[in-house]
């Protein structure tokens, strides 16, 4: 027995103590035998699909549609099993019903005149999809994706078939039962949210969910219940992270993007950030100050705010930017080693002459009202400020929603993440002009390449959890700011952020911010096969994929560079990013037969999707197909299980060979 698997006695005296421990978990031959097959016959099941998404700026609707319709790959599915059979109508409703069971159900009830008759034709229909959708899986897995009130009913209707004659009474007489003992609703609501669980096997969110859409809490909501995800944390996400770890700056940050896009859902009703001390400040200092270029960007705002709520958010806008000026200030100040004294601008007004000096040359300024600001010490804080710094800081500290998200980013998310031979992060590797990675100082030490990944996340984790090294927590808290902003962080990696100038200089030039070298080698495939030798990406099939830059799809680029090598797949998701790009965002599904790069139209509405089956019309580019499908052997999870078979196949041998005792 022992050369069937090529192991010997002698080879495992060194692993005893290790296959001591494997025992506990598989105490008889019977145990090891048994699992090995079940890992064996997993080994060959199709590939589970992945999703990818990124850029979703707190656009809950959209993402909630996306992530339901899997970037189309249930109409997909529904195509494949109905073909003809079916009207183009009935299965964009059968879809439909997919994506929104409870509120379709309750649709279909006020004009459906025979209901009984659509629950038989219904749940028929459903049980075909979810066997297609489950044919990937062991019925292990499914088992335990299923609701538990009707575990054992959903089991019988996949693992039988109505095409035996014996069987198709049996089935036929549970749908009937279902009927009529009143649960078709509960029943139907079930399969549909199973058919979602089970047509995406895990989903891969490539940074940015906060900032500018309204409802990023509800996005974070659905992720931590999210059955298998993981997050690579995009500079937004960051910020927020760093206002969670009591950054100040970070703070003022998140608070004026919110004002910026007239968006307090998520910070009032969200996490329950008290804006009531900024407000009274606002009013108070800005009471006669039309604040014109602090109106909140047009939007959903408008239609969600009267203008007198208007008015307020604009003072509430540039009371806190001016605070953030001075907070930043502190930071640059306190770490000269960040390099970015150009940042501290509020020196260079001349509050006189209502003038910003730039290289010797005056720039008007569009707004020169500055009641908190003492021309001698620009960067200090009033007394009010200060009192107000210190409310909002116990404010995001004792948001225990904001602690919950904040856990769940931290536990499911990284700077970047190797998976299936695909390399994610959000933004960019920092780099040289020659193609090099580019020598980063962080502390007294420098770092490049997948070591500048490796510390900024530590760095990260760091500034929230509890450190014992004092000086270290300090130093990560400030870093966690300049990951944001900051011109050599991987999550940035821009000259400047040019808030400043933005708000206050109409000068275009002042506003450009040079992007990294990065930006444009991307477009080199040996560049790009640099970066993934320096992860450890090998294969014939290995790419890099991205998010941060949208793709100006109106403008002709395009989201694959580098002969197909890297993928940006920010299109859009954030409605005020689409006036720019034409589109509604790219996503990816990486499934058994290859990879499709998925291109999305503006998402109407949730009312829409459900009253009149208004689906995100989608456009899909195949980037690969393999001839011969893709199986669980050959991916990273394979790898994996092929080792515990290994181990377990060794148990065997200890086993059959009296080096470890059964456990009868």
């Amino acid at each position: 027995m022992t050369a069937q698997y090529n192991i010997t006695p002698e080879s495992l005296l060194n692993e005893l103590n290790y296959l001591q421990l494997l025992s506990r978990s598989f105490p008889t031959i019977a145990d090891a035998s048994t699992e090995i097959i079940n890992l064996e016959a997993i080994l060959n099941l199709p590939k589970g699909t992945e999703h990818f998404l990124t850029d979703i700026h707190g656009e809950d609707e959209a993402f909630q549609h996306v992530l339901k319709n899997a970037s189309g790959a249930i109409k997909r599915k529904v195509n494949e099993i109905f073909g003809n059979t079916l009207r183009e109508a009935e299965k964009k409703e059968i879809c439909t019903l997919i994506y929104y069971p409870e509120e379709k159900i309750q649709l279909v009830k006020a004009h459906e005149e025979d209901l009984d008759d659509w629950y038989l034709i219904t749940l028929n229909q459903l049980v075909k999809i979810c066997q297609n959708v489950s044919s990937k899986y062991t019925r292990s897995k499914v088992r335990k994706s299923l609701p538990k009130e009707f575990s054992y009913i959903i089991q019988e209707l996949l693992h039988e078939t109505s095409i035996e004659p014996n069987k198709h009474a049996y089935i036929n007489v549970i749908i009937s039962t279902i009927i009529s003992t009143r649960r078709a609703d509960d029943f139907i609501i079930a399969m549909c949210n199973l058919i979602q669980r089970l047509t995406v096997d895990s989903l891969h969110i490539v940074g940015d969910i906060y900032d500018r859409g309204p409802g990023a809490h509800i996005i974070m909501d659905t992720l931590c219940n999210y059955h298998n995800f993981d997050i690579q944390w995009g500079n937004h996400d960051i910020l927020w992270m760093g206002a969670a770890a009591g950054n100040t700056s970070c703070m003022a940050n998140v608070i004026r993007m919110s004002m910026r896009y007239g968006n307090l859902a998520t910070l009032e009703d969200g996490y329950g950030i008290n804006l009531l001390p900024l407000a009274t400040f606002a009013m108070d200092m800005y009471a006669d100050d039309p604040c014109t270029i602090f109106m909140p960007k047009t939007g959903s705002a408008d239609s969600t705010y009267n203008e007198k709520t208007l008015r307020l958010i604009a003072q509430m806008h540039k009371a806190i930017t001016i605070i953030q000026f001075k907070l930043e200030a502190d930071i640059i100040n306190r770490r000269p080693e960040f390099e970015m004294g150009n940042r501290k601008l509020l020196e260079f007004i001349n509050f006189d002459k209502g003038v910003f000096v730039h290289n010797n040359k005056e720039y008007p300024l569009r707004d020169a009202s500055f009641p908190t600001i003492d021309s001698k010490n620009p960067y200090k804080l009033t007394e009010e400020e200060e009192e107000l710094v210190k409310k909002l800081h116990y404010s995001f500290m004792n948001s225990e929603k904001l602690k919950k998200h904040m856990r769940c980013l931290y536990t499911y998310g990284g700077m970047y993440m190797v998976s299936n031979s695909n390399l994610v992060y959000h933004a960019s590797v920092p780099m040289n002009a020659d193609g090099t990675f580019k020598k980063v100082r962080i502390g007294h030490k420098e770092y490049s390449g997948k070591r500048l990944m490796n510390k900024v996340d530590q760095l990260i984790r760091t500034a929230y959890f509890e450190d014992e090294d004092e000086s270290e927590k300090q130093f990560a808290m400030d870093y966690i700011w300049y990951v944001w902003c900051g011109p050599d962080s991987p999550s940035f990696d821009k000259s400047k952020m040019a808030t400043f100038e933005r708000y206050f200089i109409d000068s275009k030039d002042l506003h450009k911010e040079q992007k990294g070298h990065y930006y444009s080698l991307r477009d080199n495939e040996e560049t790009c096969n640099n970066i993934l030798q320096e992860f450890g990406v090998t294969g014939q099939h290995c790419h890099i994929i991205n998010g941060h830059v949208p793709v100006k799809t109106i403008k002709g680029e395009q989201p694959m560079k580098a002969g197909g090598k890297l993928l940006v797949i920010d299109g859009g998701f954030s409605k005020a990013y689409q006036p720019e790009t034409g589109i509604a965002g790219y996503t990816l599904v990486y499934h058994s037969h290859g990879m499709q790069l998925v291109q999305h139209d503006p998402f109407q509405s949730r009312q829409k999707a459900i009253e009149e089956g208004q689906d995100i019309k989608s456009t899909t580019f195949v980037i690969e197909f393999n001839s011969q499908r893709m199986m669980v052997k050959d991916t990273d999870k394979g790898k994996e299980l092929i080792t515990q078979i290994q181990d377990l196949k060794k148990l065997l041998v200890a086993y059959r060979n009296g080096l470890i005792k059964e456990k009868v």
